[in-house]
């Protein structure tokens, strides 16, 4: 049961993301007009890497709890950390830049962040190919 639990948070998680990345995120910036926009994306951000982020815990707990310290641990571990760095890290870093127009270093680290993003989805999709 807590292995199918694990499945079913993965694909959750991925599917979270996925509709973040496709459908959310272009809306609000084809909708809203750019200050709007950069409102809402501060307030869904937060909610978002903190949502997968404790999905992702709770699926790493599963692997503790079942002692099965195999790849699909590591790699769920790995995307915990990740939505851990982007949201505590990352994601300051990017509106500082962007409130101080260091156009540079916000683009790098925007991109850094939707690097982070395609690698997460190519983790879970290995973990859910694994299985």
């Amino acid at each position: 049961m807590l292995e199918l639990t694990s499945i079913y948070l993965t694909t959750a998680i991925l599917a979270i993301m996925i509709f973040f990345s496709f459908v959310i995120a272009p809306v609000t910036f084809t909708t809203l007009d750019e200050e709007n926009a950069r409102k809402f994306i501060r307030k869904i951000f937060p909610f978002y890497y903190n949502v997968n982020l404790a999905l992702s815990l709770i699926v790493t707990l599963i692997f503790v709890i079942l002692k099965s310290y195999n790849l699909n641990f590591y790699l769920i571990l790995t995307v915990a950390v990740l939505f851990f760095l982007s949201n505590f890290t990352l994601m300051p870093l990017i509106n500082r830049f962007r409130d101080e127009k260091k156009d540079k270093q916000f683009k790098y680290t925007h991109f850094l962040s939707v690097i982070i993003n395609f690698v997460q989805i190519l983790l879970l999709l290995i973990i859910l190919i694994l299985n």
